[in-house]
């Protein structure tokens, strides 16, 4: 009897683990998609340019005009350039040079996995110093959602732009996965965030300590726009508002009321480019 229940126990143990492992192999595989040709409107050129990541970048490049900056649209995570393209008409359409691309394991730009920011943070550092190199004498912005937004933050040395958009950003990997856990599961789900934030170094080589972009975030001189969704289960209000109250330097702070882990501009689209842009006037013309 004895030996019947150690061997149902140990199945329970093995079908843990590997259920577990399962569901992190999922999380951190690469979604790479078909981007194509930039919609015509956008009248923007392919680019591609390499990164430490060890990933060849792919993107879209939209000249502007002299004088009224540039700026680096960051999608989030399992997202690619797609997603940005409404955020790149109503910039280029103010006059701003506009740079989407797609983060390594994502779109076009291949790698071996996600790494929800790790070698990310070296794409948004390759993207923001080909900006530079292609709007020579511009000031740099940056809108990072999510994803895009742990990789700005988490660069070393720290991005040398003018502004920051940062959207919906997790401000600890362990915040990150409890919340989507208790998302999917239910509460009792956040117990399960060890066993999963372990994998990170038997899986990429590095420790959940090195994403934490709450540690990282006064590393970055730039003034800051935070914004979040009210209604944020994924990324929460509290959260947002720690990793604001952590930023000693310039910043900004809007709750979108109603929304929560999602494309904020297509939810509150007249606010959102209204308060964006004067974010932006501000602190990238010259």
């Amino acid at each position: 009897m004895k030996r019947k229940i150690v061997i149902v126990i140990l199945s329970f143990v093995i079908l843990f683990c590997v259920a577990l492992w399962f569901l992190a192999s999922s999380l951190i595989a690469p979604q790479n998609v078909f981007v194509g040709e930039p919609p015509a409107d956008l009248n923007a050129v392919k680019v591609e340019f390499p990164s430490k990541s060890g990933a060849t970048v792919h993107g879209w490049l939209i000249i502007g005009s002299k004088g009224k900056g540039a700026i680096a649209l960051m999608h989030g995570i399992r997202g690619s350039r797609l997603d940005l393209i409404n955020h790149a008409r109503f910039l280029s359409r103010a006059g701003y040079t506009v740079l989407l691309f797609d983060f390594q394991a994502h779109g076009e730009s291949k790698g071996e996995n996600i790494t929800v920011g790790y070698l990310e943070s070296r794409d948004a550092q390759a993207a923001v110093n080909f900006l530079r190199e292609e709007s020579e004498g511009e000031k740099i912005g940056v809108i990072a959602i999510s994803m895009g937004g742990a990789a700005v933050l988490l660069a070393q040395p720290a991005l040398n732009v003018d502004a920051l958009v940062l959207e919906e950003v997790y401000p600890t990997i362990e915040q990150a996965v409890s919340n989507r856990l208790a998302e999917r599961f239910g509460g009792w789900a956040r117990s399960l965030t060890p066993f999963l934030t372990i994998q990170i170094k038997l899986r990429l080589g590095f420790s959940a300590s090195e994403l934490r972009p709450i540690e990282k975030i006064n590393q970055n001189r730039s003034p800051k726009f935070f914004i979040v969704g009210a209604e944020d289960k994924y990324t929460t209000l509290e959260e947002s508002k720690s990793l604001s109250d952590t930023a000693n330097r310039t910043k900004e702070f809007w709750a979108v009321n109603g929304a929560g882990h999602q494309d904020l501009h297509s939810f509150a689209k007249q606010e959102y480019e209204q308060k964006v842009l004067s974010f932006f006037e501000k602190h990238l013309k010259n």
